[in-house]
């Protein structure tokens, strides 16, 4: 059971890395939104970017690459002082923190598109809700038990 359970953690962690690394790709490549299905910029008309660029940058970067990097490092276990240091929960492995940041990071993402688009389609929607099942399993004492530092 205890495999399991952290297997669903890689696992949720995982999809939310690789789908973001291809929709932040896909905005990076065609700044337009062409490539997401015709993504119309005038939805941007609330925020600072005249572009999908910045916001794909950010989503390829802090959603995709550092959630595929929170799952290598729960998996290996590294002693990495640099990444240590910002970990704010000083009994667990500093990749089980990132694993609750990752979740954090995506609800700010979504409140802060969902306040840009001034809108809530099913896909915010879906992201809001699937940082609960990260945060859920995280909490599981199995999974905290695995990563408390002795």
């Amino acid at each position: 059971m205890k495999k399991t359970v952290h297997s669903i953690y890689i696992s949720l962690l995982l999809f939310l890395g690789i789908s973001a690394i291809f929709g932040g790709g896909a905005l990076i490549i065609s700044p337009s939104g062409r490539l997401l299905g015709g993504l119309p910029l005038s939805i941007l008309k609330n925020s600072p970017f005249s572009n999908f660029l910045v916001p794909g940058i950010i989503l390829f970067l802090v959603l995709g690459i550092f959630p595929i990097f929170t799952v290598w490092a729960l998996i290996k276990k590294p002693t990495m002082p640099f990444a240590s240091y910002f970990n704010i929960f000083r009994d667990m492995h500093w990749s089980w923190s990132y694993s609750i940041y990752c979740a954090f990071a995506l609800m700010i993402w979504i409140q802060i598109e969902t306040y840009f688009i001034q809108g809530v389609g099913w896909l915010q929607m879906f992201y809001m809700l699937y940082a609960i099942p990260i945060l859920i399993v995280a909490l599981l004492p199995s999974i905290r038990n695995r990563y408390k530092l002795l």
